[in-house]
């Protein structure tokens, strides 16, 4: 990812502005055992405490780094039930990079946001049924298969 995704100018502008990256090589002791870092690239994204919300493993394109990256973020303030800042987090993701690889798990922890946020079952199954609509062969339209019958 140094030659082809770092470089990219929208990256550099992404993580410049949204992120603290630290670098390390892929055996660095003792965060590669810590984080359980068995391949390159590994990229861990940790809250403020340093506990890990997201990850990704292997080479991801510039289109596919920044929405990883706000996933990462969005993923933050889901699991601190900070529901409103994620969700304005996966607004921006799938307002700004709906083809990306890390769309179909945005749209369903935005409809899991809603749910919590709202006490009412509609949303969950209309993260199904828009999963179905554009994503029928992700794994996030099978983990939402059950909300068909809300």
């Amino acid at each position: 990812m140094g030659a082809v995704t770092f470089p990219d100018s929208k990256v550099i502008d992404f993580i410049t502005q949204n992120v603290i990256p630290l670098q390390l090589p892929h055996d660095h002791k003792p965060l590669a055992d810590q984080f359980q870092v068995k391949w390159t690239p590994t990229l861990v994204t940790l809250d403020k405490d340093g506990k890990e919300h997201h990850r990704t493993v292997g080479f991801l394109a510039p289109e596919d780094l920044i929405p990883s990256l706000i996933l990462g973020r969005a993923k933050i303030h889901f699991d601190h039930e900070n529901f409103e800042e994620a969700l304005k987090s996966l607004d921006a993701l799938l307002r700004d990079y709906p083809k990306s690889g890390a769309a179909p798990e945005a749209i369903f922890i935005q409809g899991v946001c809603l749910y919590k946020t709202s006490h009412k079952p509609k949303p969950l199954k209309d993260v199904y049924e828009k999963l179905q609509a554009e994503y029928p062969e992700s794994e996030w339209t099978k983990r939402a298969y059950p909300y068909r019958l809300l």
